[in-house]
């Protein structure tokens, strides 16, 4: 992969982090509208974001805090990737973006959508596996639970479009004192 040739600067803008109930980072959420139409074109784009997400990964690694998960959506699929500090796996998990997020939006896929849209719909999918507001059994709640990501999730929250830095969560450009250990 290219992650090797990216350097990353702190603070980091991501577009989504699950938190579990420690307010610990298990989750980094990138999400993308990939309009190449070619198929070949479509994997370079999303091969380049993956390397950018263990890129990501890496340094904050450097910084001694583990963030486990990593997941990438795009309209088609959602990657979910499991991170030890040094190796980004291949997926552990891989779903049907449509198929999740239909469930939370019927429209989805019928009409143009907005990368902000998919991650408001990624977040309800989250909440849901852990507090069941919607659904007693969510979406893809086996697949979560089988590869140890759902008992991270319990009792957690999501936070769209913050910035990180090792172990620090900054908020409107402001220093946050949201620490957490990993």
């Amino acid at each position: 992969m290219l992650a090797e040739n990216l350097e990353i600067e702190t603070p980091i803008d991501v577009d989504i982090i699950a938190l579990d109930k420690e307010d610990r980072v298990v989750v980094l959420i990138e999400v993308k509208i990939i309009q190449a139409q070619e198929p070949a074109a479509k994997q370079r784009i999303a091969d380049y974001m993956i390397s950018w997400m263990k890129a990501v990964l890496a340094k904050i690694s450097e910084q001694r805090t583990i963030i486990p998960y990593a997941m990438f959506v795009d309209t088609e699929q959602i990657l979910i990737f499991k991170w030890d500090g040094v190796n980004l796996s291949e997926p552990v998990c891989s779903l049907n973006t449509g198929e999740i997020l239909r469930y939370y939006e019927p429209e989805f896929g019928k009409k143009w959508i907005f990368e902000d849209t998919i991650e408001t719909l990624i977040q309800s999918w989250l909440h849901d596996l852990d507090y069941h507001w919607k659904s007693e059994i969510p979406p893809a709640s086996e697949q979560i639970a089988a590869i140890g990501l759902l008992p991270l999730l319990v009792g957690g929250t999501t936070k769209s479009g913050v910035k990180l830095g090792g172990n620090r969560i900054y908020r409107d450009q402001l220093f946050d004192d949201y620490c957490y250990r990993a």
